[in-house]
This record gives C-alpha cells, structure tokens and sequence, in this order.
C-alpha cells in the first residue's frame, strides 16, 4: 500500500509512535485512518499483504441489514446506518448493485409476511416489488419465486477501499506496513512498552515503541492478545463460498428466510459469487474446504437459481469469520451476534494501553473503527472526535470525481486510450500493462498475489491461467531494472509464477469435476506440459504442489 514508504521511520528504535495497529483488514485501515485524523500518529502492521484476511476472503457484500433484521436487529440497524455512510464517502469501491430479498418456495410464510415489518423496525429500507419484473430482470431465477422485496445491498471492493483509508491516513502523518508480524511485547506493570515486529520478508526484527497498542487482527485477535499476556476467546466461523464464471444476476439475491447457508448470491466484478457456509474452526489458520460444502451449497444455491450446476464453476475459496462469544461457551457460530465489541484491556487484564475490536463485518468497519477510537484516543487524552462519516477517502485509482464503481468503467477507460489488446495483460479484468507497472513501482518488493489485490488479476474466468505468464514477465522486466543479476531476475520471476498459479490451483481442487476438472487437466497441460513451469520451478519452490 501506499504508506509503505513510511518504513524507514518504523525501523528507527528512537520513534516512538502515538498507537500502534495490529491487524491490516479494512477495521485496521479504517482505525489508522480515524486516529490521524483526530491528529494521532499511527503506525499500522500485518503480517501480510494488507487484506489478505477476512477482509480479502469474503462475498464482497456491502449488507443493507436485511440479513440480520429477525435475529439481530442491533446489527441490522448498524448495517444500514455504515451502507449509507459507504457509499457517500467511499462510492468508488461499491457497486451499486441493489439486491432482493426472495421468497422461494422452500421458504416459510410466517417470516415472509413479517419481513417488511421486520426490515421497517430496524430502519431498512425496503419495498415489494412485482416478481414478474423481478425475473425479466433476472431470468435465471426460479420462476417459482411468490414474492420480492427490493432492499439497497450492493456489491464493495475491499482492497481499494483499504487502499484508500490508509492514502489518507500516510497524508496526515500515520502508515503502514504490510508482511510485518508482531511476535511479542514488551511489558513493564500494567503498561506495554513496545511490540517486537518482525519483517517476514527480510526477517529483521525490531521493537516498535507506541503509548497506544490496538489490537484489530480479527479471527486472530486471541492469539495477538495472549501475546501481551491477556485473555481473548474467539469464536472463528469459517465461511466457504463458490465463484461463478458469469454474472448470473446483476443484483444481489437473498433468500427470504433466516440466515442459511447457500442463501445469497453477489455479482462481484466480472463473477458471482455464492455463499455462504458458518461451520466453528478452532484455528483460523487450519482449515479446508471439502467437496461437502461445495455440494451443500450448490444444493442451496439451485433453489434460487436452479441452473446452477449447469454454470462454471471457477473456484472455491473461504475466509474465518472474526466472531467473538462473550460467554466463551462455543455457542454455533450462526447464533453469535453479527456486531461488534470493543475490548479495554485495562479493565479485563489489567493492561493499561492495550485494545481491541472484535466482531461485525466489512460494512461496518468505519463504525467499529471509531468505536475503538473513541477509546484508545480517550486512554491517550486525545479530545478531537471522529469526523470518518463526513470526510470522503480518496479514490486511490480515480480522478478526484465521487462516482460509484462501473463494472465498464476499465473497457470505457481502455477503448478511450484506443483499445485494442496489444496493452492488456488480463483479458477476463482488463488489466493494463501500465496498470501492473504502476502497482510494482508502488509495491516493490511484492508479489503477484499482491498485485491481484491491486488489479484483479487472474479473478476472472480463466483464473491466471493465460494472464500469469505475461504478467511474470512484467515482474522480469521490473526485476532487471533492480538487479543485473541473471540468477537473482530469474529467481524472483519463477517465484512470482509459482506463488501465483499455487494460490489460483487451490482454490480449484475442491470443485475439480465434470467441466471443471476438463478446464483444469486443460490448463494443467499447456502450463506445465507446453511451458514446463515444473522445470523452471522445481520442487523448492512449490513445483509439485502447485500441479497437485
């Protein structure tokens, strides 16, 4: 990100930062940006690439509270509230899509007829509409739907909107730094003196001196506490969702039930995307996802659309949810509530300076941001309240002009410049040579996976397959401008392709049948039979295990 520029600071053992931010999802950026622009300087680490967590592995839903309006009407009411604020000062990383709430008929009367009550309680807006215009618009939906109630969902793209909050919070002095993982502290009483960090990348480790430690790693947000000596129980769910080659809807579609899996599909980019499941994991770095998830939820999935199997499969993908249990029972994740908490560790572990946020999700990360702001800025005597829902974050990629995003806004900017495909690197995103160029000038060192979270590289439906080669020699070019080391160019390069197409692969092997498993043997012959990636690659550098 953007900030990175900020690490010669961050090494320095004399600066001492106001607060130091654990944890690089869209909370952590939204925190970094808050406490800048109460006049804090902030440091913010991740032991990733920015996004890379729950934040990067979700449905890509920005939820107008429909979701929740039965069960939890406190985060129903939230949702709404942050979509509103969303797309005023962050419309570039929305679609407004609009979504629909449709009663199947495997869903019960009782909660259909209660629904708009339901939604008008928690102040959703929501309004039933003809579903005979409903499926002219969407005709892939089962014509057996009896009732639809149109509710503002949209689709939001997080990594430009970190992207964004933490642009803004670099311009006022705070930054970033992605692959660097705290793995201690150091403690004196009641107070942390610092964090010990360490670059993953170089493996150089230093202390980070801070007056405010904020924890906002999500699922992992146990793990970073009991480092500093605290007590934090989460309660992680794992979420698995399906990606389609083809936007079988230009709206989000909800079943009319309560939450379920396999009840909602989101038109994200060029796919969509069916999700979701909710099954308790006990690490949120220890999970896989099995061929029953994927055939429960295309069982699901066929109630709302009942072509579904008939339709590509892309990939199967999860992310653990950072749900947190005040009871520490282990109470099902469906039943944990969907808001968020804001942890002061001072009164739970007598620890004077550590917080942190768990809970809630992607559309309300602003919200939780200045929720835990309110607190560490109190512990540090800072006055200045939250101005995040008035001021717009800046559009990283745009021109100044607040617009929602447009799926054809790339082609239109692509045909605008004279077309053609002699420029572009990804055909399935429209990803630009310059647009890569741009990315790895900015990121250095990085590595392709990043610069999908930049781009959309290799998300569409050929899933890296044609785009990673032109790509690597992106990163070759790149490289050579670094080093005149022939060794050190091509490690760098077979490592970009190897990284990439292992991340793209394993999203496959769980829905690697009938078409799918055709695709895959396809792709599989033309990159490691015609190309020979496994001997450029080799066994060290994930070779095999990229093939398997």
């Amino acid at each position: 990100m953007t900030a990175a520029t900020a690490a010669g600071q961050a090494l320095d053992p004399t600066v001492a930062w106001d607060a130091l931010v654990i944890g690089g999802g869209a909370t952590g950026a939204g925190l970094l940006r808050d406490l800048a622009r109460r006049g804090m300087r902030a440091l913010l680490v991740d032991r990733s690439d920015l996004g890379t967590g729950t934040s990067g592995r979700y449905h890509g839903l920005l939820h107008s509270g429909g979701r929740y309006v039965a069960r939890d009407r406190d985060a129903a009411r939230e949702c709404i509230v942050e979509n509103r604020i969303v797309r005023r000062i962050a419309p570039f990383a929305v679609e407004d899509t609009g979504g629909y709430f449709v009663a199947t008929p495997d869903d019960p009367d009782d909660y259909v007829d209660e629904f708009p009550a339901l939604c008008a309680a928690s102040d959703v807006d929501c309004v039933e509409v003809d579903v005979a215009e409903v499926l002219r618009r969407n005709p892939t939906l089962n014509p057996r739907i009896r009732r639809a109630f149109a509710v503002p969902d949209a689709a939001v793209e997080p990594w430009s909107l970190i992207e964004g909050n933490v642009a803004d919070a670099a311009a006022l002095g705070s930054a970033a730094l992605p692959y660097h993982r705290v793995v201690g502290f150091d403690r004196s009483g009641e107070r942390l003196l610092a964090a010990r960090v360490v670059d993953v990348r170089s493996g150089t480790g230093y202390r980070v001196m801070a007056g405010q430690m904020v924890s906002a790693a999500g699922a992992w947000g146990g793990q970073v506490a009991a480092m500093a000596g605290a007590k934090l129980t989460m309660a992680p769910g794992k979420g698995t969702m399906l990606v389609f080659n083809q936007r079988m809807t230009d709206a989000v579609i909800n079943r009319c039930h309560k939450p379920a899996d396999g009840d909602i599909m989101v038109p994200v980019g060029t796919v969509a995307i069916l999700g979701t499941t909710d099954i308790h994991v006990a690490d949120p770095d220890d999970w896989q996802i099995s061929r029953a998830e994927v055939d429960e939820l295309l069982d699901e999935g066929e109630k709302l659309f009942p072509h579904l199997r008939r339709m590509r499969l892309l990939r199967a993908y999860g992310g653990v949810r950072p749900l947190y249990d005040p009871s520490e029972t282990g109470t099902e994740s469906r039943a944990v509530t969907r808001a968020h908490v804001v942890l002061d560790h001072a009164t739970r572990d007598g620890i004077g300076n550590l917080t942190s946020i768990v809970g809630g999700k992607l559309t309300t990360y602003r919200l939780m941001a200045q929720d835990t702001a309110d607190v560490v800025a109190g512990k540090a005597g800072v006055t200045a309240r939250a101005t995040t829902a008035q001021e717009p974050v800046p559009d990283p990629h745009g021109d100044g002009t607040p617009r929602y995003h447009w799926l054809g806004g790339r082609f239109a900017a692509h045909e605008a410049r004279g077309g053609g495909d002699a420029d572009l690197l990804c055909e399935c995103e429209l990803v630009t040579r310059s647009m890569l160029s741009d990315v790895l000038d900015r990121r250095w060192p990085c590595s392709l996976d990043d610069v999908r979270r930049a781009t959309r590289l290799g998300m569409g439906p050929c899933q890296g397959g044609f785009c990673t080669f032109r790509a690597a020699g992106a990163v070759a070019d790149h490289a050579a401008r670094v080093t005149s080391d022939p060794v050190a160019i091509g490690d760098t390069t077979e490592e970009a392709m190897a990284g990439f197409l292992r991340e793209r692969q394993r999203g496959t092997q769980p829905i690697a049948h009938g078409r799918q498993l055709q695709e895959a043997v396809i792709t599989a012959g033309f990159q490691w039979g015609t190309l020979g990636l496994d001997s450029l690659v080799g066994t060290g550098a994930g070779g095999n295990d990229a093939k398997r």
